[in-house]
């Protein structure tokens, strides 16, 4: 007995075959002679049976996951012999399949993509589809890899305390004294980040050209890039607030060059931190950084930064595990060019739901389909005290 999955890809296999006989079988006039109009009036039928025969599986497997439930929970309804609705959600394999073919320019067969429609007219991405970019992301991107991430429905405000109540030791009877902690607020927006990808005709009528997987990665490459360099440097005006910038992490220690950074120094970014951060802390710099910091020694001529001996482990510095991101500025008058802290006080918000805009007519002459995605996504320092920055000594001697 075929499974539920062999059914529908069955069914699409014979969709398909029926979209190319209709294109090889049509005669001039664009109709079909008698003899091919009933082979496709027999692909329709079959075609036809492949759905009911779906259809009464996913009730069948329905009705089961019902009665298979502990008998202790109350049943408010009983399986009834109707047709039980279809998910339509992002997560089910009907929204999946029409999102494919729609990639494809083909025609939907379940036409379930008016659940996820976006307000600029693209359809959200699959939840699986999504998962798998966010994954690529991390991977693509250090700073989103150790970052706090959360998922945002509209703007996020996350109150901060600015100062904090202080204990006062109190004689018998005598008044208590006030301590007022203050607070603030920092603000999670969501700035649109898009992509756009051309693909050919006659490469998505190949068969074998696996569109969801190409576009998965050419998105989430181009999302990383852009994602990390605003992450590490952003300007917070239309895009992220970069943790190396003056709105980013605090300056913990200004090295006494404009052109190189010494072991004392790196010793005293690490103490700038305080100690509950240290825990969790890490090192951030550009690899040009530290190829001028790794032939740096200790008093008892050790080298500082100890490479890893395990694959998948990173490098370590003063003992901390260190990482390294082409968009950290480099050592260079009065740049903020390393950052030591618990990266967690750097919080990502994604704002739910990434897009897939496909353009029929853009590149029509050039015989492409292009096909736009959007994200919407922020990320700023909530706690300056929680990365601790060096800063090169200014051009001025400042």
């Amino acid at each position: 007995m075929m499974t539920i999955v062999e059914m529908r890809e069955k069914r699409a296999k014979l969709w398909n075959t029926m979209e190319g006989f209709l294109d090889t079988h049509r005669n001039d006039k664009g109709v079909l002679s008698a003899e091919d109009d009933a082979i496709y009036t027999n692909m329709e039928t079959e075609l036809d049976q492949l759905t009911n025969e779906i259809h009464r599986m996913e009730r069948r497997d329905a009705h089961e996951a019902e009665l298979s439930k502990a008998v202790s929970d109350t049943l408010t309804t009983r399986p009834d012999k109707q047709a039980m609705p279809e998910r339509k959600s992002r997560t089910s394999d009907a929204y999946a399949e029409d999102f494919g073919r729609h990639l494809r320019g083909k025609q939907l067969i379940h036409n379930v993509l008016s659940e996820g429609v976006d307000a600029d007219g693209g359809y959200l991405i699959p939840e699986e589809f999504e998962r798998q970019i966010v994954t690529d992301l991390t991977e693509e991107n250090v700073v989103r890899k150790l970052a706090k991430v959360i998922t945002t429905q509209h703007e996020r405000k996350i109150p901060v305390a600015t100062s904090h109540s202080t204990a006062q030791w109190t004689a018998e009877n005598a008044a208590y004294t006030e301590s007022n902690p203050t607070f603030g607020q920092k603000q999670i927006d969501a700035f649109k980040l898009t992509d756009l990808a051309r693909v050919s005709i006659e490469l998505l009528q190949d068969s074998a050209f696996n569109i969801e997987e190409y576009l998965r990665q050419e998105f989430a490459r181009a999302f990383g890039i852009a994602e990390e360099e605003a992450f590490c440097v952003g300007t917070g005006t239309g895009q992220p607030t970069g943790i190396f910038t003056a709105n980013g992490g605090t300056v913990g220690v200004t090295a006494a060059a404009n052109n190189a950074i010494t072991a004392d120094e790196l010793i005293s970014l690490v103490y700038a931190l305080k100690s509950p951060y240290r825990r969790n802390a890490k090192f951030l710099m550009n690899d040009a950084t530290i190829s001028a910091i790794r032939k740096l020694k200790d008093l008892n001529g050790a080298y500082l930064w100890q490479p890893s001996l395990q694959a998948g482990e990173p490098d370590r510095l003063l003992g901390y595990e260190l990482y390294t991101s082409p968009y950290v500025p480099i050592m260079a008058a009065g740049a903020l060019c390393v950052a030591f802290g618990d990266f967690k006080n750097y919080w990502i918000g994604d704002r739910a739901g990434r897009t897939v805009q496909r353009l029929n007519e853009l590149y029509a002459t050039n015989g492409q389909i292009g096909y736009v995605a959007t994200e919407r996504v922020d990320g700023k320092v909530i706690l300056p005290e929680g990365i601790q920055l060096l800063q090169m000594k200014g051009a001025s001697g400042n």
